[in-house]
């Protein structure tokens, strides 16, 4: 590890290599499960599902001693207009990254073939009241949204528990700087995300953010005032939460 760091109750950890970062990423995270699966039957986990969590996903599918048949999982966020089969959906990159790999107790999907926008809300308000997030692994965007929850559309003390977001031009164009879509006018314009404060919520915050295109808001995240206008900063109340960089992601908190 190159540095570790605390702003507030965020704790920053910066590392050498991404690998580095996602197999201590990875670590922590399934040691809070084992803890967890000690005091109580099941364990509720949220994941994000982007190119920067690959290696804190690979880590938690190579760890030892969790019983994953006790772990609800859950989807945090999915465009509206693709295809079910699209490889660019959220749903469908966490199957084939984790979800279909671990034998979980359920895989919970935002999508649902034939629902509404407004159906799906209401279905997966449903299900995460019913089931209390214990542990979300999440990232941070170019624009230090969590989620989907982009500055102009993140409420810190919003009241649902997932909406329908229109997404701004850099959150985007990130997801062609991640070679997911080969042009802006490809990606989707609207998206259905969980709300801050249903990632805030839970008991334990994982944050991988890996490379140099996430150096500016890793910073922001550490340094600027805590609200919307960068929603990342929210980390910094959490009780429980990790956030891991790289030496590109944390090169000015080096």
């Amino acid at each position: 590890m190159l540095k570790e760091l605390q702003k507030d109750k965020l704790n920053v950890l910066i590392f050498e290599t991404r690998e580095e970062m996602g197999k201590k990423a990875g670590s922590d995270a399934a040691e809070c499960i084992k803890k967890l699966l000690s005091e109580k039957e099941e364990v509720n986990m949220i994941f994000a599902a982007a190119p920067s969590q690959n290696e804190t996903l690979a880590s938690l599918i190579a760890a030892q001693g969790i019983d994953w048949s006790r772990v609800n999982a859950f989807h945090m966020d999915e465009y509206i207009g693709l295809s079910p089969d699209a490889p660019q959906g959220f749903g469908n990159f966490l199957k084939n990254a984790i979800f279909k790999r671990l034998p979980f107790k359920s895989v919970n999907y935002i999508y649902a073939e034939g629902e509404t926008a407004e159906e799906t809300c209401a279905r997966y308000t449903k299900l995460i009241g019913e089931n209390p997030i214990d542990v979300v692994c999440l990232g941070i965007g170019e624009n230090g949204h969590i989620a989907f929850n982009d500055p102009w559309v993140a409420d810190f003390k919003d009241g649902k528990v997932i909406k329908r977001v229109e997404l701004d031009e850099v959150c985007r164009q990130q997801q062609v700087n991640d070679r997911c879509f080969s042009k802006l006018d490809d990606v989707p314009k609207y998206a259905l995300t969980l709300t801050v404060p249903t990632l805030f919520n839970a008991d334990y915050l994982f944050c991988t953010v890996p490379a140099p295109t996430k150096a500016d808001a890793v910073y922001k995240t550490v340094n600027n005032d805590i609200n919307e206008e960068l929603p990342a900063t929210i980390m910094r109340k959490h009780n429980n939460a990790i956030m891991y960089c790289d030496k590109d992601s944390g090169a000015k908190l080096l």
